[in-house]
């Protein structure tokens, strides 16, 4: 895209998700992962986190001498229930936990991204509600078993046969839940780098 051909574009993720989310986009990126450490205030709720996350990850990287063109991208996204944020699971037992909790309810996804440049910063947040099935128990342990969903916000992946039997319906972006809600970032980018 003529647009962004004077940045040198870097995803500042370890999210393979977001890689492919953003290759789909057709744009020239580097992979630059950032190691922060994702404490925020504890009166934040929902969308604010994961604004807060982002924007503290953008804050977060090094510009180098070679990088005065360089369009950074943050993201982090949270899983939002019942006034909690349920986080990767920790164990089996903690996936199980989360996934009972997701079964036959609404949950939201929330992403906050960062766009940042060498002089300016912008932060934008994408929120999809999530409606699962009822879940049993067998079918709970069978994912876990099989998908070891270990690394996923909230227990699961929704490109995964989990989301494939379980969920019946969402409202809003579906790359979102995946991990970028990249309709809404080329929209963002394009008025960042105009």
């Amino acid at each position: 895209m003529e647009l962004f051909d004077n940045f040198k574009i870097i995803l500042a993720s370890q999210s393979p998700r977001r890689r492919e989310l953003l290759k789909g986009l057709g744009l020239d990126f580097e992979v630059m992962p950032l190691h922060v450490d994702e404490d925020y205030p504890s009166g934040l709720k929902g969308k604010e986190i994961a604004i807060y996350l982002s924007a503290l990850k953008a804050r977060s990287f090094r510009f180098g001498d070679n990088c005065g063109n360089c369009l950074v991208i943050t993201a982090d996204t949270i899983v939002w229930k019942d006034n909690e944020i349920l986080s990767k699971p920790k164990d089996h037992a903690d996936a199980v936990r989360i996934l009972k909790t997701l079964s036959g309810a609404m949950h939201e996804v929330i992403t906050g991204v960062s766009l940042r440049t060498n002089n300016k910063t912008t932060t934008f947040h994408s929120t999809t509600k999530v409606f699962f099935k009822e879940l049993t128990m067998k079918e709970i342990e069978y994912y876990i078993q099989n998908f070891q969903p270990f690394d996923k916000a909230g227990a699961y992946g929704i490109q995964e046969w989990i989301g494939h039997i379980g969920i019946e319906k969402i409202e809003g972006s579906y790359f979102n839940v995946v991990g970028l809600p990249v309709q809404r970032l080329y929209v963002e980018m394009s008025r960042f780098c105009s």
